[in-house]
């Protein structure tokens, strides 16, 4: 199949259909960090509080990840995009009207569950509609979405909620959701061609065997504690910026935008780069960059925005490096008759230690009063430090194993 393949009209409606789906579920859960500060002030809830309403996104979503594994492959992709994806909007819907804490955070648990599934069954659709010549491409459009969330839909969330209150975002994403929703229901076709190919092989057996390799709990444990750095210093940014380093929220979104900005510009670069230094050097020269930043932003007291900025992106290209270098090696470890397990736990890897690492930073960051500074934040930084030099360590036996993977398909055969 040549690489110059033109989209059908139906394709390109599926695939702007799931980069919008996309947007939608990573803004859901990306949108509730950057509102801490205001929600914190008008709940009245403590650090501790806000880290829990975070995490239990990230926990329903992770468990019903593996609950769901067993029968992802058993009905037509498009129903069970639509079950999930209904009650996704469902969530969403009672984030928006939440008045109290106990019911946002039931809302976030009901959103988790549903949303958590929503990308594996996306992908599935993607595997199952594209041949693998054109794959890339659709990808490339699909994950979009987590910077155009970051580019355009944080800082409309945010100044949104400045002007009305926090519900508004969580509105807005339901009416946009409920728009889609009804696109798919409508103009989708039918996703059930696998339905031909079902065996009785049992899921649990399959899975059992994936969790039993050595290697693969070892890029397990690299992607529990990558996501763990990460959500860690997330969670309390807004707050830490507005309350500590004097940034007014009205201000937020112009930070989130310019961040997001430079990661679109920097990502095709820094991927170019990986490939011609090499994937593991670009992941120590990301770490070494992103543990200066994390030092200095931590570490931060009344600052200029431009100078916050100028911290903020270079501490984004730090992570953004490592985790396109990650990306890579990851995904050459399993095999490919179990690449489909070795993703699936891999996901629901990272959910559950994002939930678990929220929760962990909620528990050592406190603050007095809701508009007082947060004190211990500086902590959670160097403990990110510790997850970030641990991860150097386990990436050094994944890019050894996946060399001598690579050396061992591509020796020659010798003549007889």
């Amino acid at each position: 199949m040549s690489s110059k393949r033109i989209f059908s009209r139906y394709q390109v409606f599926v695939i702007a259909v799931l980069a919008i789906l996309q947007f939608t579920v990573v803004l859901d859960f990306m949108v509730l960090s950057p509102l801490g500060a205001q929600l914190m002030r008008i709940m009245s809830i403590t650090p501790s509080q806000f880290g829990l309403v975070v995490s239990c996104y990230a926990f329903s979503a992770g468990i019903s990840g593996f609950l769901s594994a067993g029968f992802a492959d058993k009905y037509d992709r498009k129903k069970i995009l639509l079950f999930f994806y209904s009650g996704f909007i469902i969530g969403t819907f009672c984030c928006g009207i939440a008045n109290t804490y106990t019911l946002l955070l039931a809302a976030r648990i009901v959103t988790g569950i549903f949303g958590g599934v929503i990308a594996s069954v996306s992908y599935a659709i993607i595997s199952d509609l594209f041949a693998l010549e054109i794959r890339g491409r659709v990808m490339g459009f699909v994950q979009m979405a987590f910077a155009a969330s970051q580019i355009i839909g944080i800082p409309v969330g945010l100044y949104l909620a400045g002007i009305f209150d926090w519900h508004s975002p969580f509105l807005l994403i339901t009416g946009l959701s409920i728009l889609l929703f009804i696109a798919i229901a409508r103009f989708m076709k039918p996703v059930n061609k696998h339905l031909e190919l079902q065996t009785d092989q049992r899921a649990i057996s399959h899975l059992l065997r994936t969790l039993s390799k050595r290697i693969y709990r070892r890029g397990f444990l690299t992607t529990a504690l990558l996501t763990t750095g990460g959500f860690m210093l997330m969670p309390f940014s807004s707050a830490y910026l507005v309350n500590n380093v004097g940034i007014n929220e009205l201000d937020l979104p112009v930070l989130f935008m310019i961040t997001g900005i430079c990661a679109i510009i920097t990502g095709p670069i820094i991927g170019r780069l990986s490939d011609q230094v090499g994937k593991y050097r670009l992941f120590i020269g990301g770490s070494i960059l992103s543990v200066l930043m994390v030092i200095v932003f931590t570490n931060l007291g009344i600052t200029p925005l431009w100078q916050v900025i100028t911290i903020n992106a270079l501490l984004f290209i730090g992570i953004t490096s490592r985790m396109i270098s990650y990306s890579a090696l990851i995904t050459s470890v399993p095999e490919m008759a179990e690449r489909g397990s070795f993703m699936g736990v891999n996901s629901s890897i990272q959910q559950l230690s994002g939930g678990l690492a929220s929760l962990i930073s909620g528990m050592i960051v406190m603050q007095d009063t809701p508009s007082s500074p947060l004190r211990h934040y500086n902590l959670v930084g160097y403990l990110v430090l510790g997850t970030m030099i641990l991860c150097v360590g386990l990436m050094n036996g994944i890019d050894t194993y996946v060399k001598t993977k690579n050396e061992v398909i591509t020796s020659p055969v010798p003549l007889p």
